[in-house]
């Protein structure tokens, strides 16, 4: 799946080495972008409660369409208001239907709200067409990008004002994500080959967090016991995204997320 996403990638990235070629890469944003890790933090509660990452999700190949009359502004302004402690906006246009143009839509509908780019990032172009755009992080997968180009991503990104997630699916994955002194990691519970969702992987990786890590599991989360179960193994925060667009009310279940964890927290 990796490969079909990278190659999806090719026209995007040659867009814009032309652009740059050219002068006509749009500049970053000059306006400060609220912390996505700082949000994170604020809303967890160690051991106890996850922060939840909310995603806007329009398709995936896993699961076809997902309910696509629900606007980007519709989605951030009920995010916001149940509880979301920053959004995850899918701008991958072939395999999910995503757009560039979401992150902007949905800064404006819930402004001061960190969105994190989720697409498939290997040029350090793709990373300066990101801070161009309302993004507080981008997604960074391991298992996409070999050593040298890992680096470089990194620093680009950090070197733009942008944090990175670090996204890994084994410990090798893992492994590399810390030599190249990775902030915040992302265990993906879902195998890429397969499309099955596994979350003894996050229960197995969890054992490997470092202090001074934030960490985040994602793929397969539905229910606030899930969601309890990832903050007792050490995990920061969960992203979730079909389970909650999937539904006829996505507020609810992100409200049940959220409130549940924090019901149990203090009995």
């Amino acid at each position: 799946m990796l490969e079909k996403f990278r190659a999806a990638k090719r026209p995007e990235i040659e867009k814009l080495m032309a652009l740059a070629e050219s002068g006509g890469l749009p500049p970053p944003l000059a306006a400060p972008r609220p912390s996505f890790s700082g949000a994170i933090l604020a809303r967890a509660v160690s051991g106890k409660r996850a922060a939840v990452i909310a995603e806007y999700k329009r398709a995936s190949p896993s699961k076809g369409d997902i309910n696509l009359g629900l606007s980007p502004a519709d989605v951030a302004r009920v995010y916001a208001d149940n509880g979301a402690a920053c959004i995850s906006v899918l701008t991958e246009e072939a395999y999910f239907k995503g757009s560039l143009d979401y992150l902007d839509e949905i800064a404006k509908a819930a402004p001061g709200m960190p969105l994190l780019r989720k697409d498939f990032l290997v040029h350090p172009l793709q990373v300066a067409q990101t801070a161009a755009h309302p993004a507080a992080a981008l997604l960074l997968i391991v298992r996409m990008l070999d050593d040298t180009a890992l680096a470089d991503m990194l620093r680009v990104t950090y070197d733009l004002g942008l944090e990175a997630v670090v996204e890994v699916f084994d410990e090798k994955d893992l492994d590399r994500a810390e030599v190249h002194g990775a902030h915040i990691i992302q265990v993906n519970n879902r195998d890429l080959d397969t499309l099955a969702v596994d979350l003894g992987v996050s229960e197995r990786l969890a054992t490997r967090k470092r202090p001074g890590r934030i960490w985040i599991s994602a793929s397969g989360i539905s229910h606030p016991d899930q969601a309890a179960r990832m903050a007792q193994l050490g995990f920061d925060a969960v992203l979730v995204g079909t389970s909650i667009m999937a539904g006829a009310d996505p507020g609810r279940t992100l409200a049940g997320l959220v409130q549940a964890q924090a019901h149990k927290e203090g009995a």
